[in-house]
C-alpha cells in the first residue's frame, strides 16, 4: 500500500489561491469538491472566532470573495479586508453589496449575469399559469379526497388574452415577455428607460401600467427607488381581478399592502417567489388558494447550477491570472 505524504497534500493546498467564502453559496454546498481542488476556501463558519476578528486575522491574505445574494457585503466588510480586489456573487441581484464603495476602493464586482434568465422566466409563467388555473389548489383538492365529497371544482381562468404588465425589462423580463406572448397575452412593460430593441408598449409609471394590465410580473432590482414600488396604490389601479407574480426580491413589494389587499378581495392573486424577510412568509397567506409560493427557487434548476458553476471556476481563475472578467458590474 502506497503512505501518501500528508505534507505534500498541504503544500498543495497552500499553493492554491485563496477565496473568502461567504453564505456559503448553494452552488459550492453543490460542487463543493471540485471547487476545492481548484482554490482553498476561506469559511469562517467553521471557525470559533468572531466574524471581525476571523476577518482581521485572514485580512492580509483574501483578494477575492465568492458570496451568495443572502449575504450582505457592507462598507464594514470591505473596510476590514484591505486586500480585497474582488468580489464573486452566485446572484444576479447586487443589493447585498456595497457597490458605490467597492467602486471606491476599486475592487471589481461579478454576478450571474444572464445565466438563470431562462429558468426564473420559467417559473415567472408558471406561477401565473397556476394561479390563474388552481393547478396547485386543485391537487390540494384531489389528495385530500374531496373531489367525491364536494363534486366539480371551480373555475380557473384562461391565459391567452391577458394584459401583462413586466416591472424591469433586463434580461429575465424580456424573457418572461416573449414567453407570455406566444401564448398569446398582451404586454407592455415600464423600465428604467425605455428599450429601442424592445417593440412592446413602453409606460413611463408603474401606476399608469397596472392601470393597462391585469397582471403585474415584477423582475427589476432591488434598490432604494425600488423598494416597496409595488404599494396598495398600485394594487387598486391594478384592481380587483389583478395578479401579481414576484420572481425578483421581495422588498419591491409592500408586502403588508399585498397581505390586506389579498384579504380584502381588492387584487385577485399572486404568484411568488420570494419575500420581505425570508425565510419568514406572512402566515395570512397560507390559507389563500388564490396565492401560490416557493421557497425562493426560480433559479434552482440542475442546469443553471452547472452553469454557475462553470462561471464561477471561470470567474475566479480570470481574476487570478489578470484575464478579463464575465459579468463584471464594478
Amino acid at each position: 500500500m502506497e503512505i501518501q505524504d500528508s505534507s505534500n497534500n498541504e503544500n498543495i493546498l497552500n499553493d492554491l489561491p485563496v477565496v473568502l467564502l461567504l453564505g456559503p453559496p448553494v452552488i459550492f454546498k453543490t460542487y463543493e469538491s471540485q471547487f476545492s481542488e481548484k482554490f482553498r476556501f476561506l469559511k469562517p463558519w467553521e471557525s470559533l472566532m468572531p466574524l471581525h476578528q476571523f476577518f482581521s486575522t485572514q485580512a492580509g491574505f483574501v483578494q477575492a470573495v465568492f458570496c451568495s445574494g443572502s449575504h450582505s457585503i457592507t462598507s464594514d466588510i470591505l473596510q476590514s479586508l484591505p486586500e480585497l480586489h474582488f468580489i464573486m456573487t452566485s446572484s444576479a441581484g447586487l443589493d447585498h453589496i456595497d457597490l458605490h464603495e467597492c467602486r471606491r476602493r476599486g475592487v471589481k464586482v461579478s454576478n450571474a449575469g444572464t445565466i438563470f434568465s431562462e429558468d426564473v422566466a420559467d417559473l415567472a409563467v408558471g406561477l401565473l399559469v397556476d394561479v390563474l388555473r388552481k393547478i396547485t389548489a386543485a391537487n390540494r383538492f384531489v389528495k385530500a379526497g374531496l373531489w367525491h365529497q364536494n363534486g366539480d371544482y371551480p373555475l380557473g381562468h384562461k391565459l391567452g388574452g391577458r394584459r401583462v404588465g413586466i416591472v424591469g425589462m433586463g434580461s429575465i423580463g424580456l424573457d418572461v415577455a416573449k414567453r407570455l406572448n406566444a401564448l398569446g397575452c398582451i404586454i407592455s412593460y415600464t423600465s428604467r428607460n425605455k428599450k429601442p430593441h424592445v417593440t412592446f408598449p413602453f409606460c413611463t409609471d408603474i401606476h399608469e401600467l397596472a392601470a393597462n394590465c391585469e397582471v403585474l410580473v415584477i423582475c427589476c432590482a432591488l434598490t432604494d427607488q425600488t423598494r416597496h414600488m409595488i404599494d396598495r396604490s398600485v394594487m387598486l389601479a391594478l384592481g380587483k381581478d389583478g395578479i401579481i407574480v414576484n420572481i425578483a426580491r421581495g422588498a419591491t413589494i409592500n408586502e403588508k399592502d399585498l397581505v390586506e389587499c389579498l384579504l380584502k378581495g381588492e387584487i385577485a392573486g399572486a404568484g411568488l417567489d420570494v419575500f420581505e424577510n425570508e425565510p419568514d412568509v406572512p402566515e395570512e397567506l397560507f390559507r389563500l388558494d388564490s396565492v401560490v409560493m416557493t421557497p425562493h427557487h426560480a433559479v434552482m434548476t440542475a442546469e443553471s447550477m452547472r452553469d454557475l458553476y462553470e462561471l464561477v471556476v471561470g470567474n475566479l481563475d480570470a481574476f487570478f491570472s489578470n484575464k478579463p472578467l464575465m459579468f463584471q458590474v464594478v
